[in-house]
């Protein structure tokens, strides 16, 4: 364990778990923090470092961080400081000793990757590129309802003129999944900024990452087999504290084909069915061009609603 001032710096370990759901206020991601069903995932997690902060013994903020592309780049998540002490510095510290870790370990890293919802502030965008950025498209119901919203959109898409052609979307195999997700097709076509985003988590589309995406327990559906217009991929369902039987569920959809988007959507919310209980929460991420078109296609009377309006995720990027 290191010191710089009163802030000590240490490795996450199982015991420190009810003090980092601390630092997180309720208020945080309007009640949908992950934390909680994440902790004890990424201090077994591979190639992942999770730090955290102290001052006279009591945790007050954490950084996590993988290392991703084959170890060329580090993606920052998780970021967290205890509310009573934002703004003081501690956030800048904990930063400087990750950095100053992760150079000296770890000299092969180039860059350093983000993901952040809605508009960044300038300070930050003063200091990273703008990779990639997808809109997202919020619902809630109670699980009852969700199968009468899909019964609603099944009679909706049979309806609509431009239908995609052919047998439907069809589910992906993860042989399917990690020879179609390395195809310049879709890599050029499909992936915004070349990049594969799975709950806003960035990765690049290279061989190296398929362990990564391996792990995460994802669905992946496509609009057909072969050069697909639309990929997507969702993950499973885990607990929020937004209320006490709250799931959060995130569907990443890659293409620009609103039809095809709309039909992807479908089958992966068909997908879900047979296994939900409570209440939903579902971000679906899609290209900012087919995201109104996405929404008046959920247009309901299932009782589902729209849980937030029209906001983003941009994918930040910097040299370390």
């Amino acid at each position: 364990m290191s010191a710089a001032g009163d802030v000590e710096y240490s490795f996450a370990e199982e015991q420190d778990f009810q003090q980092v759901l601390n630092i997180c206020s309720k208020d945080d991601y309007s009640g949908l923090d992950y934390m909680g069903a994440t902790f004890h995932r990424w201090l077994k997690e591979p190639g992942r470092l999770t730090f955290i902060a102290r001052m006279k013994n009591r945790v007050v903020a954490l950084e996590s961080a993988l290392l991703v592309d084959g170890g060329q780049t580090v993606v920052f998540q998780g970021f967290r400081v205890v509310p009573d002490l934002r703004g003081s510095g501690v956030a800048v510290a904990l930063q400087k000793h990750v950095n100053s870790y992760i150079r000296h370990h770890y000299p092969e890293v180039s860059a350093v990757r983000i993901s952040r919802g809605d508009q960044p502030p300038p300070q930050t965008l003063a200091k990273y590129r703008l990779i990639a950025k997808e809109a997202i498209l919020s619902l809630c119901c109670e699980a009852t309802n969700l199968g009468p919203f899909v019964a609603e959109l099944q009679s909706r898409l049979s309806c609509q003129a431009d239908a995609p052609p052919g047998g439907g979307p069809v589910t992906l195999n993860q042989q399917q999944v990690e020879t179609l997700i390395l195809t310049n097709h879709v890599i050029s076509n499909l992936l915004p900024g070349k990049t594969i985003i799975n709950d806003w988590e960035p990765l690049k589309p290279v061989e190296a990452n398929l362990e990564v995406l391996r792990r995460r327990s994802l669905v992946w559906i496509a609009d057909r087999e072969v050069e697909p217009t639309v990929i997507s991929l969702c993950t499973a369902p885990y607990a929020v504290p937004y209320r006490h039987d709250a799931l959060r569920i995130n569907i990443n959809i890659f293409g620009h084909s609103l039809s095809s988007v709309c039909a992807v959507f479908l089958a992966q919310l068909e997908a879900l069915l047979p296994s939900l209980q409570g209440y939903l929460i579902l971000h679906t991420y899609v290209d900012p061009a087919v995201w109104s078109g996405l929404r008046q296609f959920c247009q309901n009377n299932a009782n589902v609603s729209f849980f937030k309006d029209y906001w983003e995720e941009v994918i930040l990027e910097k040299d370390l």
